[in-house]
C-alpha cells in the first residue's frame, strides 16, 4: 500500500525491449509464458507467472530479478495442477503478502469450469491449497451467463477495512468478499449484483476483470483492471477480441463504492508481440510493484509472452505540455 500515489496512477510506457521473457523450448513452459502476479521480495523484484507447454496445462513458475527487468527463472514451477479441480490447469496468479504469509489466488480450470482458488506459503515454493473460494457464483451473471460456477481473478488488499480483510475479483462484471481469516471468503453480494460492471460504448464495453493486487493513493484505493475488453463474434463462429487495461479507484471509506474510472485504456495491444499469439490482440496486465523509484507493470502479451511497462513518478501525466 502506498500514498505517494494518486488516481490514475501513470502514465506508464512499455520497456523499449520487451517481451522480458518468452517462452523456452524442452520443458513446462516450452510452448506459452505469460500472465505475472508481482511483489518484491529482498530487494528484488519476483514474477510468478502462468506458462505451458503444448498441451496448454499451464502451472505457475517463478523468476527474480535485481533490475525489474532481467529475470532469472527456476528451471521448475512453484505450482502445478494437482486436483480435480484444476487437472488442467493453475492459472493466472494474484499475490499478497500478509504478516509473514503469501496468498496466492489463482484460478483452477477443469476445461468446464473457471474458479477462483486460493493457496498461502511462507517461503513461495512449498503451498497449501485451499480449493475453490466460492461455490456457485458466476461472475458473467450479468454479462453472458455461464450456467454454472465461475469465478475468476482475485486480488487481496493487503490492510483490513472496517474491521474485515477484503478482496475484489471477477471476470465480466466485478465484485466484493470479505473474511475474518483470510482464508474463508464471503461475496458480498450475490451474482447478480456486481459493484462494477462494463460500460456501454466504451473500450470495455463486452467486459471487466480485476488486475492487479490494490494500491491505496491519495485520492482512493486503486484496482487495475486487467482488461476492458471488447469482443467481436465474426459469421463463422470465431471470436476476435480486444484487451485493454483501465484502472477504477474505490473509497476506502466504503470500500463497495466505485469514485472513479479512467475513461480511456492506459494500455492496449501495440506491439506484434501484443497483437499475435496464442489469443491474439490481448494485453493482460496482472502484476505492479513500486521499485527502485519506478512503477512496473507486469502484463502477458496475447498469452504468449511476458512483458512491462514503466510509469516514473517524475514524468506525471501531462508532463510534456508545453515542452
Amino acid at each position: 500500500m502506498f500514498t505517494h500515489a494518486t488516481f490514475p496512477l501513470g502514465p506508464f510506457v512499455p520497456y523499449e525491449n520487451n517481451p522480458i521473457l518468452r517462452p523456452r523450448g524442452g520443458s513446462w513452459e516450452s510452448a506459452n509464458l505469460y500472465n505475472p502476479a508481482a511483489l518484491v521480495v529482498d530487494d528484488e523484484v519476483v514474477l510468478l507467472y502462468r506458462a505451458h507447454a503444448e498441451d496448454i496445462v499451464s502451472h505457475i513458475g517463478l523468476a527474480r530479478s535485481s533490475d525489474g527487468f532481467h529475470f532469472e527463472r527456476e528451471d521448475e514451477p512453484i505450482l502445478s495442477p494437482s486436483e480435480d479441480y484444476e487437472r488442467y490447469g493453475c492459472e493466472d496468479p494474484r499475490i499478497a503478502y500478509i504478516d509473514g504469509t503469501f496468498y496466492l489466488t489463482y484460478t483452477g480450470w477443469d476445461r468446464h469450469s473457471a474458479q477462483l482458488c486460493l493457496a498461502t506459503s511462507t517461503d513461495l515454493h512449498d503451498w497449501t491449497k485451499h480449493g475453490p473460494m466460492f461455490e456457485s457464483f458466476d461472475t458473467f451473471a450479468t454479462v453472458d451467463p455461464r450456467g454454472f460456477n465461475w469465478s475468476k481473478a482475485g486480488v487481496i488488499v493487503p490492510v483490513r477495512m472496517q474491521g474485515k480483510w477484503w478482496m475484489y475479483f471477477g471476470e465480466g462484471a466485478i465484485y466484493w468478499a470479505t473474511s475474518d481469516d483470510l482464508i474463508h471468503w464471503t461475496p458480498g453480494t450475490p451474482d447478480t449484483e456486481p459493484m462494477y460492471s462494463p460500460t456501454p460504448g466504451s473500450f470495455d464495453a463486452d467486459l471487466v476483470e480485476i488486475g492487479t493486487s490494490p494500491v491505496l493513493t491519495e485520492n482512493g484505493l486503486l484496482v487495475m483492471l486487467t482488461n476492458g475488453a471488447t469482443r467481436t463474434i465474426n459469421p463463422d463462429g470465431s471470436v476476435d477480441v480486444d484487451y485493454r487495461c483501465g484502472q477504477i479507484a474505490i473509497d476506502p471509506d466504503n470500500p463497495t463504492r466505485v469514485l472513479a474510472r479512467l475513461q480511456e485504456p492506459w494500455l492496449r495491444p501495440q506491439t506484434f508481440e501484443d497483437r499475435n499469439g496464442l489469443v491474439s490482440n490481448v494485453t493482460f496486465v496482472e502484476g505492479l510493484v513500486h521499485f527502485q523509484d519506478k512503477w512496473l507493470a507486469y502484463y502477458g502479451q496475447s498469452d504468449t509472452t511476458l512483458a512491462v511497462a514503466v510509469a516514473d513518478p517524475k514524468q506525471p501525466w501531462g508532463a510534456t505540455l508545453g515542452s
